[in-house]
């Protein structure tokens, strides 16, 4: 089989056009390392290092996902002329070095292990663009948080707007609002290291046993099986927060300044007793940890939400930075109508840092023009990753004698939709992969969301994590305001909203009394596998111009049974990244409970699968390195 797209693109082969503008932006050595390629301001290509390399939050030179765009930009790296990272390594170092000398000689073990990183690679981006790439052009250093509120604003359906972008770190700013307008954003005020939203949040992960930068999501979801018991707590001791939404963190509760931990033995007295350890069982402690926490994140992004709008006035928000990604805390903005209206970037950590930078080169030192606004985002469904033909899956799966059947487009969707009916899982993979963490109807695995067992199946037999993970609905657009209280779109899976009293079902009295994870059993709604405990799920509103196919799968689904709602989440198992290839695919569907695969045109039954071995070198399949 050939090349996995990508992967070393012929420079004499290619075409071009010599008066179009390319410029390739890159994000790397924190967490999440991607590359994007925009053509005269166009998002061509975009895609996460962790997806062709397997290794999840994959924070290395994005060599693979630049090679990828570049193949779908079809030209060289000699035809690009502007590379933008997505911060200033030497002001991000400085902060370090500053912050070290300040704790010393505390942070000494930190100190040490974080050097020879920095020493090695991170200090000297020019020379490794140089080196892996063979670049010799104009080199660009955005500033973080200006990478943020690009990667916002930009592609954001408004032609003016506030923005807002909430992370961990950047270089010094750990959060930032401003205006952007045209071909420029601005930036207005930061709030500064160490007192960040988003290390207050990952304190709180880790110290609920989850690992940082990956594990938040459980936070937040597991947060309604708890009580906001410790609320007082973290404002009495935590955080000094102010009415505009900045604060002071207390840092004698801390160690993640100068240390190998996020909190200290100081923490754990307050909360009483250590961390959990990871894999533990759960204790109503930890519940009521993540609720008090996410309610705690949910009034300052409100505050600050209602500060920027009073010093910008604008009508329109738009978000970036990793604590976008709190869906729960969106929804609860959206409802507010502090704005008329929000856009997130669907890639907002610092993946999409790679294409806010971009964006800051062709604007801001360039000064191009702005593209037209027509009132939907310039994103394209944030369908920007590698795609494979039906030719090239039935290539992959008669090298390897796999059973298949080829069907024809309306034959697919009849079966598909027959299969989630009778209650089988789905590993679904179309077109072009996904930028950001959620998998958005083409790597995907769906599922009945009217079945009372469908969440339990899920987590504990196809994604091996969790058992209270909430799933998320897919629903045609034009009938999510008959299901949920949601009066707009919803097309990245980035807010939160309740389902419509009149599809709930009534509680029992001792049902209502239950208890932490106990909540899970009751069924709540005529969708209980994505309506999580206190009635809400986080929604995907799917329409036809975006993604015709999948559209098309749950209306057929729709007319069958009168329900416009199936579960999806994500292709992948828990500690892997979501899925690439065919082979990622079939992998993922061999190793879990999955009943069926579609590739393409192409349906894999598992009772037809031979016996699955892990020995077969499949590198060798794609000529991976």
């Amino acid at each position: 089989m050939g090349k996995i797209p990508g992967h070393t693109p012929d420079g004499n082969t290619m075409t071009h056009n010599t008066s179009s503008i390319y410029i390739l932006g890159i994000s790397a050595y924190y967490h999440d390392s991607a590359a994007c390629l925009l053509k005269d301001g166009e998002i061509i290509a975009a895609a996460q290092e962790e997806r062709f390399t397997r290794k999840k939050h994959d924070p290395d030179f994005p060599r693979h996902a630049i090679q990828y765009c570049l193949h779908e930009g079809g030209i060289p790296m000699n035809r690009v002329d502007y590379v933008a990272f997505y911060d200033k390594p030497f002001i991000k170092f400085n902060r370090i070095l500053e912050t070290y000398f300040s704790y010393a000689p505390r942070g000494i073990r930190s100190f040490l292990k974080a050097m020879p990183l920095w020493l090695r690679k991170k200090l000297w981006i020019p020379d490794l663009i140089h080196k892996e790439l063979g670049y010799s052009g104009k080199i660009l250093f955005p500033e973080h948080h200006e990478s943020h509120a690009a990667s916002a604003f930009f592609p954001s359906p408004f032609e003016r707007a506030a923005f807002l972008t909430i992370d961990g770190v950047g270089e010094w700013a750990t959060a930032s609002y401003g205006v952007g307008e045209g071909n420029r954003v601005r930036i207005l005020a930061e709030l500064h290291f160490p007192h960040s939203l988003g290390l207050l949040y990952s304190a709180f992960t880790y110290f609920t046993g989850f690992k940082v930068n990956s594990g938040e999501y459980k936070v937040m979801g597991l947060a309604p099986y708890g009580e906001p018991r410790y609320v007082q707590t973290i404002y009495d001791h935590l955080i000094d927060l102010k009415e505009d939404g900045s604060f002071k963190m207390n840092m004698e509760y801390f160690d993640y300044p100068a240390g190998l931990r996020m909190t200290n033995e100081k923490f754990a007295r307050l909360f009483d007793g250590p961390p959990r350890t990871p894999e533990s069982p759960l204790t109503q402690r930890e519940m009521d940890l993540a609720r008090s926490i996410q309610e705690v994140t949910e009034k300052i992004m409100l505050r600050m939400a209602r500060h920027v709008k009073k010093e910008t006035g604008e009508k329109y928000l738009v978000m970036a930075g990793g604590v976008a990604l709190n869906c729960v805390g969106n929804g609860k903005l959206l409802r507010e109508s502090i704005f008329d209206d929000i856009w997130i970037q669907p890639a907002a950590g610092d993946a999409g840092g790679a294409l806010g930078a971009a964006y800051i080169v062709h604007y801001h030192y360039l000064n191009n023009p702005p593209l037209p606004k027509t009132g939907r985002d310039l994103q394209k469904g944030s369908y920007l990753g590698p795609r494979y033909s039906n030719d090239e899956i039935q290539a992959f799966l008669k090298e390897h004698g796999l059973p298949h059947q080829l069907v024809e487009r309306e034959e697919l969707l009849d079966r598909v939709s027959d299969y989630l009916i009778e209650g089988k899982v789905i590993g679904w993979f179309q077109g072009r992969m996904e930028f950001g963490p959620r998998a958005l109807g083409n790597r995907s695995i769906i599922g009945d969301a009217r079945s009372p067992e469908m969440q339990r199946k899920m987590n504990l037999k196809i994604k091996f994590r969790e058992s209270f993970r909430p799933f998320a609905p897919s629903v045609l657009a034009e009938k999510a305001g008959e299901w949920f209280e949601l009066d707009r779109e919803s097309p990245y899976m980035l807010l939160i909203a309740e389902v419509k009293a009149d599809k709930r079902r009534p509680v029992s009295p001792k049902e209502a009394n239950r208890w932490g994870i106990e909540k899970l059993n009751v069924v709540r709604s005529e969708i209980p596998a994505v309506t999580h405990v206190d009635y809400t799920a986080r929604i995907q509103t799917v329409r036809r111009e975006d993604n015709p196919l999948y559209y098309d799968l749950i209306h057929a689904f729709y007319r069958k049974t009168g329900c416009p709602v199936i579960v999806n989440t994500s292709f992948n198992v828990r500690g892997e990244p979501i899925v690439a290839t065919p082979l990622d695919a079939y992998k993922c569907f061999m190793r879990t409970e999955m009943d069926v695969l579609v590739l393409g045109n192409y349906i894999l039954v598992k009772d037809d699968q031979p016996e699955f071995h892990e020995t077969i070198d499949w590198r060798e399949v794609y000529e991976l390195d």
